[in-house]
């Protein structure tokens, strides 16, 4: 556990953020392993199929962990006013909750999920692999939602490398079990859909027994596992926004997609190779970002306002240092990065294609950095609609800009159309935070805790 609310915000912020970027480097070398794999070993149609998959994987996983997100800020003020009861509740409250509505989001999804594929424009040669692809997967949402709940309880109590241990072994287990059925017994797709949600239920059932037994003052009790009415309110107050803003995102991906899809085939397995690189670039600065609100949400609960602006401005330091690494990487690594997702008849093409797309893209990674660190600073002050109106106009500016030069400039035009929505974003998020935001005396939330021993 990691108290934030004395010491050096750069060093809270450093330490607390790099275990969450190697999780999320972990995750995404896994994904890009995977799509590697199923390209390789089954072709360019299995690419393409997991490419136009992606997005409506994300509308729902995205979804569910945006929920905790949201409940984690909330448990985060707890834990830094020294409450754990109110910790424990609010966990046990989301946790039963939560099970259950992902359990019926589940069905739905499956449901609907050839549906949806229509909708897309999905190409006929990929249509079916891609509908059992997506539907295995989703039966795999409540471990999702699971290991996604425990792992935010312990990020909002400061441990960041628990986690990190757990996600690493459920990504070496899916990238193991996937080597040998695809590339070793060569099964299909189906298979590796299998492997991933088997690996999510490996990762949900360890982060449950080890918060059982490490650390039993933060695991909810029974008579805890039950939807608290107060806590609700709360929980959906700062969870509820938040899920709406991560599905946002899925959502306007959708819609690019589609626009992807007419493309052909081979613009679909290259679009799904750069959105592999760029989810390197943009999820941890998401790491970054929830750092920045731990931190920030700790120090509102303990009611010291004076470490939140110090906290932040460290916090948006840290991610134009993530930027200069990142870009400089993706900049000069495209084309051999490319390489590796495709071989075979129309590899060339493939690796062309995405190589002018992520050279561009290389030096706009900035834009993300920044506005990650401000929904950061606003989800840790509890202002989760200002977050929600943010990413809602950066995906719009996106998606209009894409339908509107994706038909005439191909992959470069969605590369383009990024830029505009993340600049219309900066437009909007930095005047509010000078002009409003930090004019504001923050609040004090919780009364300080006298010592933090006295918490165990």
């Amino acid at each position: 556990m990691r108290d934030m609310t004395t010491g050096s915000a750069w060093g809270h912020l450093w330490r607390y953020a790099v275990p969450i970027l190697l999780g999320n480097w972990l995750q995404l070398a896994y994904n890009a392993i995977d799509s590697m794999i199923a390209g390789r070993f089954i072709g360019k149609e299995a690419l393409a199929a997991e490419g136009i998959a992606g997005p409506l994987m994300n509308l729902v996983i995205l979804a569910i962990t945006g929920l905790c997100i949201g409940t984690g800020v909330l448990m985060s003020e707890f834990f830094g006013a020294g409450d754990l009861v109110r910790y424990r509740q609010s966990l046990g409250t989301t946790i039963s909750i939560g099970t259950a509505a992902s359990v019926s989001l589940m069905g739905f999804c499956i449901l609907l999920t050839p549906f949806m594929l229509k909708l897309m424009a999905v190409p006929p040669e990929i249509y079916d692999i891609t509908t059992r692809y997506l539907q295995i997967i989703f039966a795999g949402m409540p471990f999702t939602f699971i290991y996604n709940a425990l792992a935010s309880g312990l990020k909002s109590a400061g441990d960041s490398k628990t986690p990190l241990k757990f996600l690493a072994f459920s990504s070496v287990l899916n990238a193991g079990l996937d080597l040998v059925f695809l590339g070793v017994l060569h099964f299909g797709i189906v298979c590796s859909a299998v492997t991933t949600v088997a690996a999510e239920a490996v990762s949900a059932l360890m982060v449950t027994v080890y918060l059982r037994r490490r650390f039993p003052a933060l695991f909810p009790g029974k008579a805890e596992l039950r939807a608290d009415r107060a806590l609700l309110h709360q929980i959906m107050r700062y969870g509820g926004p938040t899920a709406f803003q991560q599905a946002v995102q899925p959502i306007g991906k959708i819609l690019i997609q589609g626009q992807v899809n007419a493309l052909g085939v081979t613009t679909i397995a290259a679009f799904n190779a750069v959105t592999r690189v760029d989810e390197f670039a943009f999820i941890p600065e998401q790491g970054i970002a929830a750092a920045i609100a731990t931190f920030i949400a700790q120090n509102r609960g303990a009611g010291k306002e004076e470490r939140i602006r110090p906290g932040f401005r460290a916090g948006l330091r840290l991610e134009v240092c993530y930027w200069v690494m990142i870009g400089t990487a993706t900049l000069f690594l495209r084309v051999p990065v490319m390489s590796l997702f495709v071989s075979g008849e129309g590899a060339g093409e493939v690796v062309r294609t995405g190589s002018r797309y992520l050279g561009l893209m290389a030096l706009f990674y900035l834009y993300p950095a920044f506005t990650n660190g401000f929904q950061g600073f606003y989800r840790g002050m509890g202002k989760m609609y200002t977050t929600i109106l943010g990413t809602a106009i950066q995906i719009s500016v996106r998606t209009l800009g894409t339908f509107i030069m994706a038909p005439h400039m191909g992959i470069v035009g969605i590369a383009y159309a990024c830029v505009a929505g993340w600049t219309a974003m900066m437009l909007f998020e930095a005047p509010y935070y000078f002009r409003t935001v930090r004019k504001r005396a923050l609040p004090r939330t919780f009364p300080r805790r006298k010592n933090l021993a006295d918490m165990w």
